[in-house]
């Protein structure tokens, strides 16, 4: 008996590690997405990734396989809904974490309440610049997606490694969701010790591109954030005003993999197509950069069947897996870890305020590839930069990788200095044609500065000598007057000295 009592004491001591390390809890979980499925991070879209997080975790037996997280789905209707269900809810019992808001101004009264309650808030949105101070109101907000101004960091480095000084920023602006809007501001923040120019429009205005286009005349680099169609009526126009032939630089910006945001595409099957490839030609891309492992695969092909079965096949774009759907997956597993290790610290899950802070300044594996948040909880983007670079068949390649961790520019093989550098500009004013018998304008303008100067320093030289010789005729007629004078001075002193001895 004390032999069988002895060996199972030493396999407990053996399975301590690993029974310690599982640590089982009941989570709630409110998620705020919109059921109106025009948006790109709606219901039908997000919720099988948020599913998907949660049986793997579960189903791996892992570490986090104790958590049982009970998920609640509200509607957000990206203006107040999210708000009163929180405060309605929060009436019985508070949520342990909240997931989304993604919509601005839906999403500041949502996070600005749950900071005052020290509940954890995770969003795939809130990217604006504003919600980057989290001293005060936002102080339990963690981005799980790259913000704007994570973005507009890609856009000061390639106008410091290019040496770019100026740009036109020009913006469709909706008035609801505002991305394009939001999207430039983060530009604009960061870029303000460039020369900046902005240039907004409404998606009910007809489109003045003769307007937008006499702004560029000053400038070097056009960004630009709006509708695929509208970017190529520009880029048509700005075409045709013989613009595109390397003395502007033109740029889109793509975050949400989503044609409605602007997908850099010429293709429209109509007899404009040829202009198009070819103003395309001088058309780059800013999006974020798409990586691929074996368990992405796996995570897409679900995520596509899920879009299937909610009826949405016939949606542009809606096949893809965007940011947002990244986003909230790695939110699920982010939370897991700090609670994880908050618990073993001794902490509980009501302390919101210790999770949040273990979800901060740490580097992860998302869904896609590695995720790393940043010291104020919002995360490091990595973005690609693509141009044109097969005109004749109008295909793109991604040429260039940020990483923002680091801050440092990844040239691919198929980047192309000469298309980045702009053409006549910053350069010396070119010499004007001879017209002065074989000798150019410089030569020229160097012989008459030395026959100037020779015949001033001869004219100097002559007044120089004359006067030269006057002084010393007056100096010597002088000294022979006085010369009788100071030896009779000299003797009276000398005669003193001996006098007063």
């Amino acid at each position: 008996m004390p032999y069988f009592t002895t060996l199972c004491v030493y396999f407990l001591m053996i399975l301590n590690p690993v029974m310690t390390n599982t640590i089982t809890e009941d989570i709630e979980v409110l998620v705020f997405l919109p059921q109106n499925n025009s948006f790109l991070f709606s219901y039908a879209r997000v919720a099988p990734a948020i599913r998907y997080a949660q049986q793997k975790m579960k189903a791996d037996g892992n570490q986090y396989s104790g958590f049982h997280f009970n998920i609640h789905f509200e509607n957000s209707d990206c203006v107040n809904d999210a708000l009163f269900t929180l405060l309605d809810r929060s009436c019985g019992q508070k949520p342990d974490l909240i997931l989304g808001p993604v919509c601005e101004y839906e999403a500041a009264a949502v996070v600005r309440l749950a900071s005052h309650w020290k509940i954890p808030v995770i969003s795939a949105g809130a990217l604006a610049t504003g919600f980057g101070n989290k001293k005060t109101e936002f102080s339990h907000l963690t981005r799980i997606a790259p913000s704007y101004v994570k973005m507009a960091e890609t856009f000061t480095a390639m106008f410091e490694h290019f040496t770019w000084k100026s740009a036109l920023l020009v913006y469709e602006d909706d008035k609801e969701e505002r991305n394009c809007y939001f999207t430039l501001e983060g530009v604009y923040h960061l870029m303000a010790d460039y020369t900046i120019k902005t240039y907004q429009f409404s998606e009910e205005d007809p489109l003045n591109v003769d307007d937008i286009l006499q702004n560029i005349y000053d400038i070097e680099v056009m960004i630009m954030c709006m509708g695929a169609d509208k970017i190529r009526e520009i880029m048509l126009a700005a075409h045709r005003r013989q613009l595109t032939s390397g003395n502007y630089m033109f740029f889109n910006v793509e975050l949400f993999n989503s044609s409605s945001y602007g997908n850099g595409s010429w293709k429209r099957g109509d007899k404009y197509d040829n202009d198009a490839r070819q103003a395309y030609a001088s058309l780059n891309t800013v999006t974020l950069l798409r990586t691929v492992k074996p368990e992405f695969e796996n995570f897409l092909i679900e995520m596509t069947k899920s879009i299937e079965k909610a009826g949405l096949n016939d949606c542009k774009d809606c096949g893809n897996v965007n940011m947002f759907v990244e986003g909230f997956h790695d939110a699920m597993l982010l939370y897991a870890i700090a609670l994880h290790e908050a618990m073993k610290s001794g902490y509980s899950k009501k302390n919101g305020t210790e999770i949040t802070s273990r979800m901060w300044n740490r580097t992860f594996e998302g869904i896609a590839g590695q995720v790393s948040m940043d010291v104020n909880g919002d995360r490091n983007g990595d973005f690609s930069l693509m141009a044109m670079t097969n005109v004749e068949a109008g295909a793109y390649e991604v040429v260039a990788n940020y990483f923002g961790v680091n801050g440092t520019f990844q040239l691919l093989p198929a980047f192309n200095i000469d298309h980045f550098t702009l053409k006549g500009r910053h350069k010396e004013y070119p010499e004007m044609p001879d017209k002065a018998c074989g000798l150019g304008v410089s030569a020229l303008t160097g012989v008459i500065v030395g026959a100037v100067l020779g015949t001033v320093m001869l004219i100097a030289f002559y007044f120089f000598r004359k006067n030269y010789r006057i002084t010393i005729e007056r100096r010597t007629h002088g000294e022979e007057c006085d010369s009788g004078k100071h030896r009779q001075l000299r003797e009276d002193s000398i005669r003193s000295n001996f006098s007063a001895a």
